[in-house]
């Protein structure tokens, strides 16, 4: 298998950096060794950064695979789901560190991240479904409601409104901007001094703040699941009646 996630640990940091060489979509195999790399972190009781390839965080699902089979889309489309309610419930802080464009479930990621910092540039931070045809998955909504701010909530999921990094710091999607040079160092000194947070303190704070958004947003994964296995179901019904 292709690396596509790498994972490197330091005095109880874990970097997870997403690199596919291309535009950093996310594939099952990607998905996969993403968990993986949480997987290590989690068992490490780690603080975690997350981040992508030079320019580019994350440009959303591998589109090809939509083309390869029913099953592989829908192992795609949930993996990217549940990754962020794993994200969102993770037990560190999680930074994630966003090196430029993200779109679709990039953008999402970044709703993720306890603290997000993101790069000056001329990047492109979108949730595009729309634009692209698709209605908005129930998770996704749920998501940018809880995370984003009021007034962008609507321009952000109806209107696929594409923001600068420095818009999407008035948005919500990034807390802070800073040159490209400075990103990781900047990650590494937000999660040096998150080191110091008790853990079970931490854990049970941001359980306790999300419980209901987490059971929300898992309610919203599983009304997706049901979408697209009755969306299926259409399909093949209509290929039968064609033959």
């Amino acid at each position: 298998m292709t690396q596509l996630v790498t994972y490197t640990i330091n005095e109880g940091i874990a970097t997870i950096t997403m690199d596919d060489g291309k535009s950093n979509v996310a594939s099952p195999d990607f998905l996969e060794q993403l968990n993986h790399a949480l997987d290590a972190a989690e068992k490490a009781n780690a603080v975690v950064i997350l981040t992508g390839r030079a320019e580019v965080f994350c440009a959303g699902f591998d589109l090809r695979v939509l083309r390869t089979g029913v099953n592989n889309a829908f192992k795609m489309l949930m993996g990217g789901f549940w990754l962020t309610h794993r994200m969102m419930s993770y037990p560190r802080p999680v930074i994630v560190a966003c090196n430029g464009h993200a779109i679709a479930l990039g953008a999402f990621i970044l709703l993720c991240g306890d603290y997000r910092v993101g790069v000056r540039g001329d990047y492109k931070i979108v949730a595009n479904e729309i634009q692209n045809g698709l209605t908005m998955p129930h998770c996704a909504l749920a998501l940018c409601e809880y995370r984003l701010n009021p007034s962008h909530v609507h321009r952000a999921m109806l209107l696929s409104e594409v923001f600068n990094p420095d818009e999407a710091v008035g948005a919500g999607f990034i807390d802070q901007v800073v040159e490209p040079d400075e990103l990781m160092s900047v990650a590494q000194e937000l999660a040096t001094g998150y080191l110091g947070l008790n853990d079970l303190a931490h854990v049970e704070s941001k359980l306790r703040m999300r419980k209901r958004f987490l059971h929300k947003l898992k309610r919203a994964i599983k009304a997706d699941r049901r979408g697209f296995i009755l969306q299926g179901v259409k399909r093949m019904l209509a290929g039968k009646r064609k033959k």
